[in-house]
């Protein structure tokens, strides 16, 4: 008889499961219990997964069984994939308990939360540098994505509205963006009818949007460019005052009036704070009139926890009159221009309590130390010699006689401008004398050791190269960086001291269990997938965000 090649866990659990009903309790209902691990759930049911049972149970039991499955997930403050804040302090996390139940869209019920969500705008809007008589408005987000597609929204209806002043058409619209873009972007385009002009971006352009090609793709029916302040891949900030300038002068030669949307997720509660900037004398906000509006997730180096981001138009002009809907709600009338209506105000009161509590130092303390510790880990692995890195920010930057600067103290303004990411593969040497390891592995090996560190291929062009990439957090410290670079370095150890067949009998296993969760797939997906064949540029990669 052959062996099964899958075996589905939970058929097997329900059919050897004895079902007889107990003193402990029947179908009917649930019994008293002296703990919440004396209840039928610990040995006899299992809690209901895909349908609503008849009857409930108690919540302590409920409550235990939730929270032990939850225990499977990884540590947050381990997580080095994600850009998402993960720490809030006891204050913080008091104002998000206390303030729970709010809903932003209550603008007459909660005056006091729209009042800090209107400040949060205003503070924003001068952070990143508008200019005197101009107007800014803006809103909260559940994030940058709605915040992104409101920025692109308005970009197109200003096109619009334009080409129908001068009898012209409106049906080929365009946006250009480069292929490191976060999906989101690419979102706006599909969602809303807009042609994505997808730039490839090369090693030269580090990996970013290469501001020549801007100049080649760009035409009458380009709605705007979209800049990232920070890409997701490398954290190289996009030349913002290079597309700016390059667009200045297509307008004076073509007379297309490109606007620029910054997609500043990360960067624009980094940039504005590091002695770094965007480089020296490096312009990239509010400060360039080709810029017109700016989100920002304030989730990520804002320092709230998930659920708020930031759109900040440079004036009210910006924003066209036919994307602000008047309500008239629960007795009172306001205005919004968001595409989402209820959803919590309580994040939107943090962002407020750490742009005060922190101030302009307490935010420049923070990320000065992130990039401090990004720099660390970025000098220790290439000092291995095992790992080289594709992002730059550990290197220091040049003045005009070629010397690196030399300013007594050791701050970001010493080094290359981008954000606390950390970009590494393996070296060609070390490729080239272990041919057999692969670099997925130092991932899975991490994942044993609880770090969670994404392995995934660069943007379309590049997608030959893989990175790892860590995303140094507020709440990464100097004695856990040490911890990280000692288990990068034994897991690297590991691979080397171990022949071919003892690490492929490794990767098979991590894909044998990948195969157990995707049944019903293609046989011929199943044996690409154990044998490692299905490369992670197929589709986006969600760790990149």
């Amino acid at each position: 008889m052959s062996l099964s090649r899958h075996v589905n866990p939970e058929d097997i659990i329900h059919h050897l499961q004895d079902n007889k009903k107990t003193g402990s309790g029947g179908e009917g209902g649930e019994s008293a219990h002296l703990t919440v691990y004396s209840s039928r759930y610990t040995s006899q049911r299992d809690i209901p997964k895909y349908n609503i049972p008849q009857d409930g149970c108690p919540g302590d039991t409920v409550y235990a069984m939730i929270k032990d499955e939850l225990d499977l997930d990884g540590r947050p403050n381990l997580n080095l994939a994600s850009f998402v804040n993960t720490y809030a302090d006891e204050h913080a996390s008091s104002l998000m308990a206390d303030n729970i139940a709010k809903n932003l869209a209550d603008n007459d019920e909660y005056p006091a939360m729209l009042s800090m969500s209107d400040r949060c705008v205003s503070i924003l809007a001068n952070l990143w540098g508008v200019r005197p008589g101009e107007k800014a408005v803006g809103a909260p987000t559940v994030g940058s994505s709605e915040a992104i597609h409101l920025g692109g929204l308005a970009m197109k209806r200003r096109w619009q509205e334009k080409r129908r002043k001068e009898g012209k058409g409106t049906e080929k619209p365009n946006i250009i963006m480069g292929a490191n873009a976060q999906v989101a972007l690419e979102k706006f385009a599909r969602y809303f009818e807009v042609e994505a002009r997808i730039l490839p971006v090369s090693k030269e352009s580090k990996y970013r949007l290469d501001v020549e090609k801007v100049r080649e793709n760009v035409d009458e029916n380009t709605i705007g460019v979209f800049v990232i302040l920070g890409s997701t891949y490398t954290g190289h900030y996009e030349p913002v005052e290079e597309v700016a300038r390059v667009l200045d002068e297509v307008e004076r030669e073509k007379g297309w009036d490109v606007p620029i949307h910054v997609d500043a997720a990360s960067g624009g509660f980094v940039a504005p704070f590091t002695h770094a900037g965007v480089g020296k004398g490096l312009k990239w906000n509010f400060e360039l009139a080709r810029v017109k509006s700016i989100n920002a997730s304030g989730h990520k180096y804002g320092l709230v926890t998930a659920g708020v981001g930031w759109i900040v138009f440079r004036d009210e002009s910006m924003l066209p009159k036919d994307l602000i809907f008047e309500l008239h709600y629960l007795g009172g009338t306001e205005q919004s221009f968001t595409l989402n209506f209820s959803r919590p105000g309580a994040q939107t009161i943090v962002q407020y309590y750490n742009l005060i509590h922190l101030g302009f130092n307490g935010y420049r303390e923070i990320m000065e130390n992130c990039l401090a510790n990004a720099r660390l880990l970025s000098k220790s692995l290439e000092a291995t010699g095992w790992y080289t890195c594709l992002s730059d920010i550990h290197r220091p930057v040049e003045r005009g006689n070629g010397k690196a600067t030399d300013n007594e103290e050791d701050t970001s303004a010493n080094y290359i401008a981008g954000l606390p990411v950390v970009s590494f593969r393996l070296t060609d040497d070390f490729k080239k004398e272990f041919s057999h390891i692969k670099q997925e592995w130092v991932s899975v090996l991490a994942r044993a050791r609880g770090w969670i560190i994404p392995n995934y291929a660069l943007p379309p062009n590049e997608q030959e190269t893989e990175i790892l990439r860590v995303v140094i957090r507020e709440s990464m410290s100097f004695d856990l960086l040490e911890r990280l670079v000692t288990d990068l370095v034994q897991v690297t150890q590991t691979m080397m001291d171990h022949d071919e067949i003892d690490l492929t009998i490794m990767h098979k296993q991590k894909q044998r269990r990948r195969l157990v969760e995707e049944k019903g797939k293609a046989q011929k997906e199943e044996e690409e997938a154990a044998e490692g064949k299905k490369r992670m540029e197929e589709g986006i990669h969600r760790s990149v965000c």
